[in-house]
């Protein structure tokens, strides 16, 4: 087994690798770049090497930098995690090439297996199901618009390298097809120097299935359960569990097999991941197989008990596989959410910051695999994820509850992340239900916002949470006082009924509440409903209430500030003003607030860094024209005119690095410009 191991990585996938390199009693090196200096993986390892400035391209994807780090504190091999250069056919030859072992497959290997159209090729002559399409590089427009009419609409373009979504486009019409084949080949070329283009028929509705293998060096190759991947936002996981309830145990079976089969034509070695979808007649098709360790891993692990990282390195240092197929078993269901540093309410753009406050679940069934605490920096550089929330239960439904729980509980502040909305998502009728595909997000939640009203009960638990924090505050005011009362011969009042109003958006209820802080149980009432409350845990300082109602334990958050209380709860989100009977009578005599006049000006809606302006002094935009492109956290986004008007002043230029509001251009009066 190595004694020293470099890995070639970041954030929450290093600070993994290190946590089971140290169990099997490995020393660790890892790298930063300038931002990374004071990252949770560098404190977390036993030795970190300084490797350049913030940029990947300068740091992380620098592949001399990491070899001659390896080298230098005398490492016998690197990990490269995922992402960054963890599919890198050349990465992987030049670690090997200086003497190093790569805890990967081979170059052949990546190389053969990351070409789109290579690996469906070779997917093909093993037996595998592809989804019916021309599966050869598309020469020109020319081409794909003859090949598009064979096909029949609509149809998928999707790029022969790279992963992520990036590149692809679902075509419907003949209309469409010119434009979407130069954008995509524009996007993937930028992304991965590759313009190759292929097509396929379009699947609505899709399931993602996907295949964990693991080969050794000795012909031996397995398969775990599947993970169901569907829950998607830009064509990127967010939520994942295993098992699937999309596909039987023939199904399942075939997937295995084929996944095994794949691996062992490919001549493949170490951890990778087949990729299916299926349709809604339950046909499955191959889509890709991922040449490295998922994001998603744990919920294998947790199924199966298994450290698949630790079968990583065993492999890679020569080892046979540690199980045989028919040992390995599966228990129970699995589910992760990941957290990411983006704002769903804004497109799922990335957001930076420092995180001030953060703290996570924990308990039976729950694991959070985390690369960041309170003081970390997140940057524009890198990914927007920033940890993940695995769950295990004896059935879905119960891996579903300690996700719930564990997400109202995950406390987060700083910077705005998609915790209450990957918590949204599996609160779900339809997610509980099962009813999902990869298209879950578009239906169920456009712009980010839940289609469906939310249960009135979630809404009365809210209030309950709100009414209670600020009156028991109130009341350990009023307990603060009574020595005071005492000096002077005063008895303070006995406990009462008091009456509140809480005001929420949307929202307006009638609370009576009898009880006190000492017994710590309360009889609440909301509107017409009643409810039996106990108190056992007030965390103000780390704004975590945990409440017992009608029997159950419920976890919240929340956000207090004089009268409103922000409480957050099953991804829903309501500010609470809070008035007592009174305060609510006078109210009606409080005036109105003014609607802001609009700016004649374009913000920035997110940290990053200008790539592109297409617009110049003078020039006349309608609304919806693009005016330039910002690049953060690996994504390119194209920032669009909020409306008709003339270009006054261009206040950006490509490079420059630029923050949220900030003006980017501004227009002249648009009431005096005319676009007829």
């Amino acid at each position: 087994m190595f004694e020293k191991i470099l890995i070639a990585n970041r954030g929450e996938i290093a600070v993994r690798i290190i946590r089971t390199c140290h169990t099997m009693g490995i020393r660790t090196v890892a790298v930063y770049s300038d931002v990374d200096f004071r990252s949770l993986h560098v404190e977390a390892s036993d030795e970190a090497v300084h490797i350049g400035p913030p940029a990947a391209a300068d740091s992380y994807l620098c592949k001399e930098k990491l070899i001659e780090a390896a080298l230098s504190r005398g490492c016998q091999a690197i990990h490269p995690g995922y992402g960054f250069l963890s599919e890198n056919h050349e990465f992987a030859r030049m670690v090997v090439q200086a003497g190093l072992v790569f805890i990967g497959p081979s170059a052949e290997a990546i190389a053969q297996l990351g070409d789109k159209i290579a690996a469906k090729a070779l997917a093909i002559s093993v037996g595998a199901p592809v989804v019916p399409g021309h599966h050869q590089s598309l020469s020109s427009v020319e081409e794909a618009v003859a090949t598009a009419e064979k096909i029949g609409y609509p149809l998928l373009l999707k790029p022969a390298s790279g992963g992520g979504g990036r590149g692809m486009r679902i075509v419907y019409s003949q209309s469409e097809i010119e434009d979407a084949f130069t954008s995509s080949q524009t996007e993937t070329t930028k992304a991965f120097a590759d313009n190759r283009m292929f097509m396929e028929r379009y699947i609505p509705r899709p399931r993602h299935i996907e295949i964990q293998i693991m080969a050794d060096k000795h012909g031996n190759v397995v398969h775990f359960p599947e993970r169901e991947c569907s829950i998607q936002r830009r064509y990127q996981k967010i939520v994942e569990e295993s098992p699937s309830l999309a596909i039987n145990e023939p199904i399942r079976r075939t997937m295995g097999e084929l996944a095994c089969r794949l691996a062992r034509k490919a001549g493949y070695t170490g951890a990778g991941t087949v990729e299916f979808i299926t349709d809604e007649n339950k046909n499955f098709y191959f889509l890709e197989m991922n040449t490295r360790l998922q994001v998603e891993h744990p919920v294998s692990e947790m199924v199966t008990s298994l450290d698949l990282v630790e079968w990583q390195l065993r492999i890679a240092a020569g080892e046979p596989l540690p199980l045989m197929q028919s040992e390995i078993n599966a228990h129970g269901w699995a589910m992760e959410a990941r957290i990411c540093a983006e704002d769903p309410r804004r497109g799922f753009l990335p957001t930076v910051g420092m995180i001030t406050r953060y703290a996570t679940p924990r308990g039976k069934g729950v694991r959070v695999d985390s690369g960041v605490r309170a003081g970390s920096v997140v940057t524009i550089y890198y990914d927007s994820l920033l940890a993940k929330v695995i769950t295990h239960g004896e059935n879905r439904e119960e891996a579903r509850e300690r996700l719930v729980q564990s997400l109202n509980g995950f406390h987060l502040e700083g910077l705005i992340t998609n915790v209450d909305f990957v918590n949204a998502v599996v609160n779900h009728r339809h997610f509980v239900g099962g009813d999902i595909s990869t298209n879950f997000v578009e239906e169920n939640f456009p712009n980010g916002q839940p289609v469906d009203e939310p249960a009135l009960e979630k809404h009365h638990y809210m209030a309950i949470a709100a009414i209670l924090i600020y009156h028991v505050r109130k009341g350990l005011v009023v307990e603060s006082l009574k020595p005071m009362a005492a000096k002077i011969g005063r008895r303070p009042p006995a406990p009462t009924a008091t009456e509140y109003v809480l005001k929420g958006e949307g929202c307006l209820f009638n609370v009576r509440l009898e009880g006190d802080q000492v017994s710590r149980s309360w009889k609440i009432a909301v509107d017409d409903t009643s409810y039996y409350v106990e108190t056992p845990e007030f965390e103000f300082y780390r704004r975590r209430l945990k409440l017992k109602i009608n029997g159950r334990y419920q976890m919240f958050r929340s956000r207090y500030q004089e009268q409103h209380i922000q409480i957050f709860f099953c991804g829903l989100i309501v500010t609470f003003e809070i008035y007592t009977r009174r305060e609510w009578e006078l109210s009606a005599y409080m005036p109105v607030e003014r609607t802001p006049v609009r700016e004649n000006v374009l913000r920035c809606p997110m940290p990053g860094l200008v790539t592109h302006v297409c617009v110049q002094p003078g020039q006349l935009l309608r609304k919806g024209d693009e005016v330039l492109r910002i690049e953060s956290m690996k994504m390119e986004s194209a920032i669009a005119v909020p409306f008709d008007g003339e270009v006054e002043a261009v206040l950006v230029a490509p490079g420059k690095t630029v923050d949220t509001d900030e003006v980017l251009v501004r227009f002249r009066s648009i009431a005096n410009v005319s676009l007829e």
